[in-house]
């Protein structure tokens, strides 16, 4: 399947990109986390961070279709 994935903050960094396209075999968020946290390095768990599917946010086991866009979203701090 593809997928659209976007990275922000401490994600982005660690990817070195703010998005890319994807081709898995990932059937959820968190199988699909899990495969793009080994490949970047990624530096959180994901019971740390938010998802989001095509602009809502979804559980970690929300199913994943062709097409779809993924974000994850790390804890922010704020000032």
């Amino acid at each position: 399947m593809n997928y659209r994935v976007l990275y922000f903050a401490a994600l982005r960094d660690a990817a070195g990109c703010d998005g890319e396209p994807v081709t898995s075999a990932s059937r959820d968020a968190r199988a699909l986390y899990e495969e793009l946290r080994c490949r970047h390095g990624l530096p959180f768990a994901a019971e740390r961070l938010r998802v989001a599917v095509n602009g809502e946010f979804a559980t970690w086991d929300r199913a994943l279709a062709d097409g779809d866009e993924i974000a994850f979203l790390p804890p922010v701090s704020g000032g």
